[in-house]
């Protein structure tokens, strides 16, 4: 195992050898995205001017995005802006600065490379799906070298989210009796690594995925288990053991799987509610030909993101007295931008809560300069659930908050959580419902 990642002290470095060069690794941007119906525009563009700074101060030499690039596969022409925007100002920040962006499960990967021509001249290599030639790998598609004073000092294997016809052929077993899923992915990497060893001349070499590993921390909610089928997460070792980084894209918060050097850099911001605790990062990688030396970078929260209470529950008549504090103790002014309030998870103690709970939190927090992002009840003594939900004592649907009914559903007939995009789509009706009976 490698060297433990060091943090960011704001010391500037001194001047290195040529050969040593600096990657930034990023992902996960998921631009576009909402939570709760609100729009998460502000916030990006601040954490995209905070990455900006961070290539200048670090005098970083490539820019790796693991995917994940947009929310939805057919972005609003907003979204799209915002994203061309950050590459030329990132372009202007860093002139000689390679990026690489690989496609997300979230990515239309044609969408993403169609302007590649142009992104090719600014130094901007996308790669949307694995690519071959004559059923072979077209490594000019994946092998992007990293220069550093104009010699080549490192490569990037650049590998998009495996789709099913990025995948070489599922055989029926696979050895040893693993699954098919699995040693598909294995093979893919063998092929691409194979195909890339002959011209790599001992320079060291990043490679990238986007994908569940298993060992990787999930957010409730906000990640899936992506590969065919649904419900694959694959082992670290399908990555190349001569890779000096694996620069991975899909799980939100960032951590190391399997070995030191593999690793998520997580999202910018916080994606869903599940992802309040998380402190987000980049991760900067310095490669020299040694082991890799990995140091996270902390990216700012661009809003606040509270839980209420900070801890435990609290009864649904300490809600007014919990915003009030809250308002206090950040200085909110009275009436501040939708896109400047704070978030707010919270957090109900079961007992003495009556029906129709949500509507009341509604109207509190209507008083008050915050985004009721979430809101969790204590959950049942062990054993009552079932009580709770079949037999004589059943439990009124008045009772349950929407959003809760929509989730038990979701993950009773699909075997998983609903997803962000599930749940926006979900907030969307509810919304057009609840104005509708308003109306």
């Amino acid at each position: 195992m490698g060297p433990s990642p060091r943090y960011s002290s704001g010391w500037a470095d001194p001047p290195r050898n040529p050969r040593v060069i600096r990657v930034l690794h990023t992902g996960d941007w998921h631009i576009g995205q909402t939570l709760r119906g609100y729009a998460r525009q502000r916030e990006h563009a601040l954490a995209f001017a905070h990455l900006e700074q961070i290539v200048v101060e670090r005098e970083v030499d490539a820019l790796v995005v693991a995917g994940d690039v947009f929310d939805s596969q057919n972005p609003s022409g907003e979204s799209q802006r915002l994203f061309y925007e950050v590459l030329m100002r990132l372009r202007r920040a860093r002139p000689a600065m390679t990026i690489v962006i690989t496609a997300g499960n979230h990515d239309a990967a044609g969408r993403l490379e169609a302007p590649r021509p142009l992104l090719d001249a600014i130094g901007v290599h996308v790669v949307g799906n694995v690519r071959r030639r004559d059923g072979a790998v077209d490594l000019g598609h994946h092998l992007v070298p990293l220069r550093r004073g104009g010699e080549i000092a490192a490569q990037v294997l650049a590998v998009s989210y495996p789709t099913a016809a990025c995948l070489p052929p599922l055989q029926r077993v696979t050895e040893g009796g693993g699954s098919p899923i699995v040693g598909a992915v294995r093979t893919l990497y063998e092929h691409l690594f194979a195909a890339a060893e002959p011209r790599l001349s001992g320079l060291p070499l990043m490679v990238t995925g986007h994908l569940h590993v298993a060992g990787g921390l999930e957010s409730e909610g906000a990640e899936r288990r992506i590969l065919v089928g649904g419900d694959h997460a694959v082992p670290a070792d399908v990555f190349p053991e001569a890779a000096h980084y694996v620069a991975l894209g899909h799980l939100h918060k960032a951590q190391r799987v399997g070995r030191d050097t593999v690793r998520y850099s997580g999202s910018l911001i916080p994606l869903s509610a599940a992802e309040q605790p998380y402190a987000h990062a980049v991760t900067l990688v310095t490669l020299d030909g040694g082991p890799a030396r990995i140091e996270l970078i902390p990216i700012p929260r661009p809003l606040p993101f509270l839980r209420l209470p900070a801890s435990g529950d609290m009864r649904l008549g300490e809600l007014g007295d919990h915003l009030t504090r809250l308002v206090r103790d950040l200085g909110l002014s009275a009436d501040p931008p939708l896109d400047e309030r704070p978030f707010v998870q919270i957090r109900l103690a079961r007992e003495g809560l009556g029906a129709g709970y949500r509507a009341e939190i509604d109207r509190i927090a209507d008083g008050f300069p915050v985004r009721v992002v979430d809101v969790r009840v204590a959950p049942l003594p062990e054993g009552l659930e079932t009580q709770a939900t079949a037999g004589p004592n059943l439990v009124r649907l008045a009772e349950r908050d929407p959003e809760d009914l929509f989730r038990i559903a979701f993950a009773r007939s699909r075997g998983e959580p609903p997803g962000p995009e599930h749940l926006a789509v979900f907030h969307r009706a509810r919304a057009e419902a609840e104005g509708g009976a308003a109306g």
